[in-house]
């Protein structure tokens, strides 16, 4: 397998990531939304995407459920495939931002070394981690999903908050409190630090 990887060579295409972006009018990130189940990852995400797409920006979410259900389809709960999860996800996010897109990911992501794994894929410049630190009583009480009930009774492993550890960002580039403010508030709080980073003078 490693004498196989020799002979992988990555072509030298003519266009680059700052063609692209300079056709786009604006700069690729990741916007990586992190937070436990049911913080509002996915719909504070979606918000901020909907105020980026308005001001004409070009922007795709990957969500933790949608990517299982097909790129990691074969991935189970376990810790090993948890980082094989945020892997490929850093991965596709890189090849997003090379193509000049704003990408928002929204993964629960529960380890500090996966995840600045990621920052370190994509670039310090490109990333913005964006910790949704909502106790996990107050997501326990949302439980939208009713997967905090089934893991209590047993039913579902290695449950982050639960049964699986949640590795707590500990200088997040913005650290958002959806228990005390509303949606818009936070999506304004958001808006406020990536606008000026995304947009190209």
């Amino acid at each position: 397998m490693e004498k196989e990887k020799l002979h992988i060579i990555p072509h030298d295409h003519k266009i680059g990531r700052e063609d692209r972006e300079k056709l786009l009018k604006q700069k690729g990130h990741v916007l990586w939304f992190t937070g436990l189940s049911g913080s509002g990852k996915s719909t504070l995400a979606g918000r901020v995407e909907q105020a980026l797409f308005s001001a004409g920006h070009h922007t795709y979410i990957l969500d933790g459920d949608n990517v299982r259900a097909g790129l990691n389809k074969d991935l189970d709960f376990g810790e090993q495939s948890r980082k094989e999860n945020i892997r490929r996800i850093g991965e596709v996010s890189k090849l997003m931002v090379d193509a000049g897109l704003v990408v928002l990911t929204a993964f629960i992501s529960p380890f500090k070394e996966d995840r600045q794994t990621v920052r370190e894929l994509v670039g310090e410049d490109r990333f913005v981690e964006i910790f949704i630190d909502c106790p996990v009583e107050e997501c326990e009480k949302r439980d939208v999903k009713g997967l905090y009930k089934k893991a209590r009774a047993g039913e579902i492993s290695n449950f982050t908050g639960i049964s699986s550890p949640f590795e707590h960002p500990e200088n997040p580039d913005i650290r958002v409190q959806t228990h005390l403010y509303s949606i818009e508030e936070c999506k304004d709080q958001v808006m406020s630090v990536i606008e000026s980073k995304i947009n190209i003078a």
